[in-house]
């Protein structure tokens, strides 16, 4: 059985995140890592996470909400991290075992020797809670899609994916979205399905299709993120094995776009998210929803086509 372990992600009013280093001469030692420890018999992760870092820190724990659940084994030890964003919290941090403590940037965190098992939080944490999918009949008209993307851009949407249909003029289409995502400081991802009608020196991420997902064996060179959509146990390993920064995992409730696909449900998709440890968005009927729904289901957030407009 893998050590049990609650792990606070703990953020000041700057953004920065705070990091605590290891003693030399425990597992994995003199590496930076975020707060936390190992739950006791009995006991629930918030409890665990309320001791551990009132123990280390010297805080309390005021507001905190699931970040990722990730899954490693380094050989010698099997670990679950369960890892949580604190939100609040009062009491000033320092490093009460003797541990040297530090506030990191997120765009640094990489930056920093940490343990394997620590490095898929940094990605959910820094991913935004919503994707939207810029797809369909919103295309059809470039200018009526820089009137519908903006606003989702100014409303606080950093991380979109453009998915035409294959038959549409995509060079006008492309500027706009690269135009407006640059202007507000979104990620913009491009699905696998158009890029081969696109130079390669675009700078953008790639959304692979399920299908160009299990085609392949490796990850691609992506100059953004990489990113799948994905509707089973198989195709959410598939994304893990070549190393995705995040997947989507669809339908979770019923869409009118595709009234013939079973929905999974809630629970069902809890349990396939568990099974991997990189960030996984909810898709399907959830656009509309508040993030924290699919936060409380092992999501990174959700993802939509319409609901996010």
């Amino acid at each position: 059985m893998p050590i049990h372990v609650a792990v606070a992600v703990i953020e000041d009013c700057d953004g920065r995140v705070l990091l605590t280093r290891r003693p030399d001469h425990v597992h994995q030692g003199g590496l930076w890592e975020f707060p936390g420890g190992k739950l006791d018999p009995g006991e629930s992760v918030e409890q665990a996470l309320r001791r551990e870092i009132h123990e280390e820190l010297g805080i309390d724990l005021e507001g905190h909400r699931p970040l990722i659940r990730v899954r490693h084994d380094y050989g010698d030890k099997a670990v679950l991290l369960d890892s949580h964003r604190v939100t609040r919290w009062s009491g000033t941090p320092e490093g009460r075992e003797g541990q040297p403590l530090l506030w990191a940037e997120k765009g640094d965190l990489a930056a920093y020797p940490m343990p394997a098992a620590d490095r898929p939080i940094i990605n959910a944490l820094t991913l935004p809670d919503r994707y939207l999918i810029a797809s369909g009949e919103t295309l059809q008209d470039v200018a009526q899609f820089r009137r519908r993307l903006e606003p989702a851009l100014i409303a606080g949407v950093r991380l979109v994916q453009l998915r035409p249909e294959r038959q549409m003029p995509l060079g006008p289409l492309l500027d706009a979205a690269l135009g407006l995502c640059a202007k507000y400081g979104a990620d913009l991802l491009l699905s696998s399905r158009m890029v081969s009608c696109l130079p390669k020196a675009v700078e953008a991420g790639l959304h692979l299709t399920s299908r160009d997902l299990m085609a392949l064996k490796s990850a691609p060179d992506v100059c953004g993120y990489l990113a799948a959509s994905c509707h089973n146990r198989e195709e959410l390993a598939q994304a893990e094995r070549i190393g995705a920064d995040f997947a989507l995992l669809s339908p979770v409730l019923p869409t009118p776009s595709h009234p013939e696909i079973p929905a999974m449900g809630w629970d069902a998709f809890a349990e396939r998210v568990g099974e991997v440890s990189i960030p996984v968005y909810a898709l399907g009927g959830v656009g509309h929803l508040p993030p924290e729904v699919a936060w409380n289901h092992g999501a990174q957030g959700v993802a939509g086509i319409r609901g996010l407009w």
